[in-house]
């Protein structure tokens, strides 16, 4: 185990700790028995959940909030000129980005698991997660989503393994160095940062080459493979639809169903008979890299394929919020043409008469670099309705608009506020019909509008 500041300081500051990749950090030094603060510019659930664990939050940014902190944390979203950065930075205290801090909450465990990949992180950290708790090896976890078996996104247990997710943005997962890592795919994302495609595979492959025992890597995805060309410190283990991977599923059901069934086969053995409860072809490539993950830590197969068939999602992955006058609402996180396309597929194999798509376009670049992909995927559904899009970290420098992407989609329409589309798509949806909100940013809020306005009818 590496030392590092955490062996001395023990006070520490999260600007921002109401983020998805906050709280559960702040969570778990809290429960370790660090002395914690936050701050954040808006009141939220995770702010009462962080409040209920006895941290102190004060919504809105000041120099005074860092107080007596020995460390500063701060989420990739905060600007530089904030005035608690430079409150930190003025009294010499160490500042850190988040991943920074994840970095070195993970060198503390030996038996590390870092899940990365373009898509399917959160899922198939969750997944990994189910699988090592109920087979009783009682793991540490911190999760982009909360996960109904653990009550939230943050498992805190006194062993040696530690399962997290790395994501790519900004390339803050090369803050890491797990003993097991995951590469779940790799597609061509953020290239506001990127810029081409072969730097996102460069920078995978950095982070397989800082793996020290085993790189769990999907062996149908072209890009992944190439992320590990030439990697000599870790095993390669494959998981994916051949069988010319290590890991991967037979006799699946023939029937076109929602949520796929099959056997989970590991070199030719039959490890058990997985039948998935989350929708989609996405998430069988996602169950067979955390059944990987967990036949390596010793799970028995028959173990394995009970923890899969277990699991029912996480918060915002094709989350349904209720039914109302026969018709259904679900959230999804889905942002990118790729995640759009197998959400949406899995949702038309669902027996609903019309599937309504609500996606708020998120960052302008994005957008403007997958703007016909974005419309072929939004197209799968019966009815697209959008928002604007959510500037999040930009400039529109792209002259980029929403009413772009609806000129490339018929049947589609598009308004400025949640307000607006929840009384359009309650005034327009019928019996048997699914509204699914998309995307990002706070789509949620328009989702839970639609909730709150089906309640008071």
């Amino acid at each position: 185990m590496k030392h590092s500041i955490l062996d001395t300081a023990k006070k520490v500051h999260f600007i921002g700790i109401g983020g998805s990749g906050m709280c559960p950090m702040a969570e778990m030094l809290y429960k370790r028995g660090y002395i914690i603060t936050g701050s954040d510019l808006y009141e939220s659930e995770t702010l009462d959940r962080v409040r209920a664990l006895g941290i102190p939050v004060t919504v809105g940014h000041a120099a005074e909030n860092v107080g007596d902190a020995e460390i500063v944390v701060y989420t990739a979203a905060a600007r530089k000129d904030n005035p608690e950065i430079l409150e930190g930075n003025r009294r010499g205290l160490a500042v850190m980005e988040r991943s920074v801090m994840l970095g070195l909450i993970t060198d503390q465990f030996a038996k590390s698991v870092a899940i990365s990949g373009t898509h399917g992180k959160t899922t198939t950290t969750a997944l990994i997660t189910q699988i090592l708790v109920e087979s009783g090896l009682d793991p540490n976890a911190i999760i982009g989503g909360k996960l109904p078996l653990i009550g939230g996104n943050c498992r805190v247990a006194d062993t040696d393994y530690m399962v997290c997710e790395a994501c790519e943005y900004v390339d803050t997962f090369l803050q890491l160095h797990p003993h097991i890592s995951v590469i779940t795919n790799i597609d061509a994302d953020h290239l506001d940062y990127f810029k081409t495609l072969d730097n996102i595979i460069k920078s995978f492959h950095q982070f397989a080459s800082q793996t020290s025992n085993i790189v769990v890597v999907n062996g149908d995805n072209l890009n992944s493979m190439k992320s590990i060309e030439k990697i000599e410190n870790a095993k390669i283990v494959t998981f994916g639809f051949k069988d010319t991977n290590d890991y991967y599923p037979l006799d699946m059901n023939e029937e076109p169903t929602a949520c796929e069934d099959f056997t989970l086969m590991h070199h030719g053995e039959k490890l058990g008979r997985v039948e998935l409860k989350v929708p989609g072809e996405h998430n069988l490539f996602n169950a067979l890299a955390a059944a990987a993950v967990g036949d390596i830590l010793g799970v028995s197969g028959e173990q394995i394929c009970r923890s899969l068939g277990n699991f029912t999602g996480v918060h915002r992955r094709f989350e349904i919020l209720g039914e109302f006058n026969g018709v259904t609402i679900a959230d999804d996180f889905a942002h990118h043409p790729t995640e759009l396309t197998a959400v949406l597929s899995s949702a038309m194999k669902m027996g609903y008469q019309k599937v309504w798509a609500v996606f708020q376009p998120h960052t302008y670049s994005r957008t403007y670099d997958h703007l016909d992909e974005f419309a072929e995927a939004l197209s799968i559904s019966d009815r697209v309705v959008m928002s604007e899009i959510l500037a999040v970290r930009e400039e529109n420098v792209y002259g980029i608009k929403t009413a772009d992407l609806a000129e490339k989609i018929s049947n589609s329409v598009w308004f400025d506020g949640f307000d607006e589309i929840s009384d359009y798509v309650i005034e327009q949806a019928q019996p048997g019909d699914l509204i699914l909100t998309l995307g990002g940013g706070d789509i949620y809020k328009c989702a839970n509008m639609i909730v709150d306005k089906y309640k008071k009818k």
